[in-house]
């Protein structure tokens, strides 16, 4: 993992490598100063000891207190696309055309999140042409409540998504 803050900081990088080494499970702790890089070399068969482990140090360094994910507000657009995305399950599970077309689209939805260091997605692509479509095709005030729904939808994805990251990054899971 990158520590941003620990390049070039051989003393924060000892600390972090002083902690990891404490966790049940961690065999190895190798740190790089210059790029400010941290590897862990652990035992996959002492994984439950190790989520254990990281567990309470992270408890520990937060003096007990492990922040609560809570999601944004549902709405209508969340419900939709929740429909439309269970919809096109079903359709890839019982026809290889309707599979192909959810192959193509989880691959470029996989594509663009890599590119945009996971702050963008598909479906806030589609918002955002969606919205720009809207207001140049019919005009921003006759067109205000599509793209300020689309907007409030596109803002509720992001910090979704951001949320969604820092829980996994909690937990010690990367990024899909």
């Amino acid at each position: 993992m990158k520590v941003p803050s620990a390049k070039g900081d051989p003393a924060l990088l000892e600390e972090i490598q002083k902690a990891f080494s404490a966790i049940p499970g961690i065999e190895q702790v190798v740190v790089n100063p210059e790029t400010g890089s941290v590897v862990l070399k652990y035992d996959a068969d002492r994984h439950d000891d190790f989520h254990a482990g990281f567990t309470d140090r992270f408890k520990e360094h937060h003096g007990g207190h492990v922040p609560a994910h809570r999601p944004p507000p549902s709405n209508e657009i969340d419900a939709l696309a929740t429909k439309i995305q269970q919809e096109a399950d079903f359709l890839a599970e019982h026809s290889a055309a309707a599979k192909a077309v959810v192959d193509f689209c989880k691959h470029w939805d996989r594509e663009i999140k890599i590119a945009s260091g996971n702050l963008v997605d598909l479906k806030m692509v589609l918002c955002i042409g969606l919205v720009g479509f809207t207001v140049f095709e019919v005009g921003a005030a006759a067109a205000t409540p599509v793209w300020v729904t689309l907007t409030l939808f596109g803002l509720n994805h992001f910090i979704e998504m951001q949320s969604e990251l820092a829980d996994s990054a909690r937990e010690g899971i990367g990024p899909d």
